[in-house]
């Protein structure tokens, strides 16, 4: 079928609107953009990549390794932990633990941490679209 978000009259523009806001509150693209390929590495949801250098960040394909990886900063390596916790949800009544919260709220502010949170559910939502309608492979931007 084709992708529900073009299928469903009305559907596309709300998660986009959610999209735009949560980029705006300070969190770094870059770290939304890792956060959305390790979620989507989670999920099964596969992304192709530019073969061109410096289209995309060159620690993508290192994403699902980033806890032995020096490449990724201290705020970068706590939103991927944030981002795993909840999208495993190895035990969801205690989804994110208070320590991954701890360690995340000393890069983030509430806000930024509340932005994270519902980019990580937004990413996850779409992934689990994508992954059951098979969609294609998107082309990372």
């Amino acid at each position: 079928m084709d992708n529900p978000s073009l299928v469903v009259p009305g559907a596309l523009q709300p998660l986009l609107d959610l999209t735009e806001v949560i980029g705006k509150v300070g969190v770094p693209q870059t770290t939304l953009d890792l956060v959305r390929l390790r979620v989507s590495e989670i999920n099964g949801r596969a992304y192709t990549f530019p073969e061109e250098t410096g289209k995309a960040d060159e620690r993508l394909p290192l994403v699902a390794a980033w806890r032995t990886e020096s490449c990724f900063d201290g705020a970068e390596r706590s939103a991927l932990e944030m981002a795993e916790a909840i999208t495993l949800m190895t035990d969801p009544q205690d989804m994110a633990p208070d320590e991954i919260w701890e360690k995340a709220a000393q890069y983030y502010n509430d806000e930024q941490l509340g932005a994270l949170v519902m980019h990580i559910g937004l990413v996850n939502f779409w992934n689990r679209v994508n992954v059951a309608t098979r969609q294609e492979p998107a082309a990372w931007r």
